[in-house]
């Protein structure tokens, strides 16, 4: 699952990068969103005109899980379930989930659950069934605090936790990191997010125009290769994936003097 403390640090983003890269490594890929009402992840991914039955449809029967599943058009391997916009929470039954995800879990090396930011009903169906968890947050200590609820929901209310097995798998991803204001003082470093979280670090995602201009354009940001943003994420989803990678964009770009002195 990807999740977070709170909206607006990136998850969506992350869920559409995260799962497209994986798709491009060789891995077949499901990507489901579970904000139902709200229903993001299809316009990131580029494919909200092409959705006809999404993944309320699915539980209650209306529709075949193939039915509702999209094919990706840019990357070979990549599906996106979507969420309904017309419903509410309420509508994801646990048997109901369950039966999706073990039926996505036999076709797809990978699913990808985008869990609603928070600790309500949706975000906890998405938590209850993972195997590893990939919490967002941005460099300020409202996000980080509310990661740190996250993180108790993971150890305690998972299905893993309830059969005393091994626990969700938990990776940081620090979103819209700025070195220049870390330094200034107007952003937690990622020391001080790793202090607090105490779990491994994924990767660093630099604060960068590129998020939003790929987001506009229905595209997953990680199929930017010339974009710092991009990059991050490939070297993101290479650690996943047990490559060793240096972490980049920790530190602020140095001015030269011309620059300094026109303001360059």
């Amino acid at each position: 699952m990807i999740t977070s403390g709170k909206g607006g640090v990136g998850k969506t983003t992350t869920a559409a990068a995260f799962a497209a890269g994986l798709a491009r490594a060789g891995h077949r890929t499901a990507v489901v969103d579970f904000d139902v009402g709200l229903r993001n992840l299809d316009l990131i991914m580029g494919c909200e005109r092409r959705v006809v039955f999404d993944f309320v449809n699915v539980i209650q029967g209306e529709a075949k899980l193939h039915q509702a599943l999209i094919k990706d058009k840019r990357v070979d391997g990549l599906f996106i379930l979507p969420a309904s916009q017309t419903r509410d929470k309420e509508a994801l039954t646990d048997e109901g989930v369950e039966q999706v995800l073990n039926a996505l879990r036999e076709e797809f090396d990978y699913v990808i659950c985008d869990s609603p930011a928070g600790i309500e009903r949706g975000a906890h169906l998405a938590a209850y069934y993972a195997d590893e968890a990939v919490v967002v947050a941005n460099p300020e200590v409202s996000s980080v605090r509310d990661s740190d609820r996250v993180l108790g929901l993971l150890a305690s209310r998972t299905r893993r936790a309830e059969r005393n097995e091994e626990p969700v798998r938990e990776h940081l991803l620090l979103s819209r990191y700025d070195p220049a204001r870390v330094e200034r003082g107007e952003m937690l470093s990622v020391e001080d997010v790793r202090e607090i979280l105490a779990i491994d670090l994924l990767g660093v995602i630099p604060e960068s125009q590129a998020v939003l201009n790929a987001s506009n354009a229905g595209i997953p940001v990680i199929l930017e290769e010339e974009a710092d943003a991009g990059q991050a994420y490939a070297d993101v989803v290479a650690r996943f994936l047990g490559e060793d990678r240096p972490h980049r964009f920790l530190t602020a770009e140095r001015k030269g003097i011309f620059e300094r002195m026109f303001g360059g």
